[in-house]
């Protein structure tokens, strides 16, 4: 009941930047918090990144002081804007969300995923 769309991957070469979108579509009543986690091959899946409704954020070390999370709440949608990105960021990176939907039930969804690929 809840859509989640990924958008923004591609290739990049090593230092270079990219901004990942996320929008939630669906019976929403409120969102809690979305997240971007990351999986590469033959790897567990990470989390990246976290933005509560609140407004607090956290970050995984490996992408502190690079990666910034942020959201539209009037458009449910969230942002990872990735710089100075390296060959070890390559990865699907999916977007996932927590809340409440209209019917009162709580939801928690994910997205297809969007690769992301640094490489010169």
């Amino acid at each position: 009941q809840v859509q989640l769309v990924e958008s923004g991957g591609g290739l990049v070469q090593p230092g270079g930047s990219l901004r990942l979108s996320c929008v939630a579509s669906g019976s929403i009543f409120s969102i809690n918090a979305m997240r971007w986690y990351r999986q590469a091959p033959g790897k567990q899946r990470e989390l990246v990144a976290t933005s509560r409704s609140g407004g607090s954020t956290n970050y995984a070390d490996s992408v502190k002081g690079r990666f910034t999370i942020s959201r539209e709440n009037a458009k449910n949608t969230v942002y990872l804007q990735m710089n100075s990105l390296k060959p070890e960021d390559t990865a699907g990176y999916y977007c996932n969300a927590d809340g409440t939907l209209r019917v009162g039930r709580i939801f928690d969804s994910w997205g297809q995923g969007t690769q992301v690929t640094v490489s010169s």
